[in-house]
């Protein structure tokens, strides 16, 4: 699994791990029943602590994103966002339209550009 960490970064790695993986889900990339990497190897991929990766994929399990299993590892889950969206997914939202709204977008424009890059993930 190839991930792209900024150690520089404002954003923990722990959830740098889990907005890609997210991410690869959603693209495609990370088909349903797919098996994850385990922790340790994870964590020695990337050069990173066990608690760092374990932490992430706690979330991504939380989530409803994958499931885990001590026999079968970290898997990409069958009823992903089934629920519909998190409540933290909203919020950032909000927060992203507002930003948007303030840096002059109208609501056309917002929703094209949301359509655009709503279609580049389904490529």
């Amino acid at each position: 699994m190839l991930l792209h960490l900024d150690f520089a970064s404002d954003v923990p790695i722990y959830l740098q791990i889990r907005n890609q993986v997210v991410l690869g889900i959603a693209e495609g990339k990370l088909q349903t029943g797919e098996k994850l990497p385990t922790i340790r190897a994870l964590s020695e991929e990337c050069g990173i602590n066990m608690m760092t990766v374990s932490k992430a994929y706690q979330l991504l399990k939380q989530e409803g994103y994958i499931q885990t299993d001590r026999r079968s590892g970290a898997v990409v889950c069958h009823n992903i966002a089934q629920s519909g969206p998190q409540q933290e997914t909203l919020k950032a939202l909000k927060l992203h339209l507002s930003e948007l709204r303030l840096a002059g977008l109208s609501l056309d424009d917002t929703l094209a550009l949301c359509k655009t890059l709503y279609e580049e993930e389904a490529l």
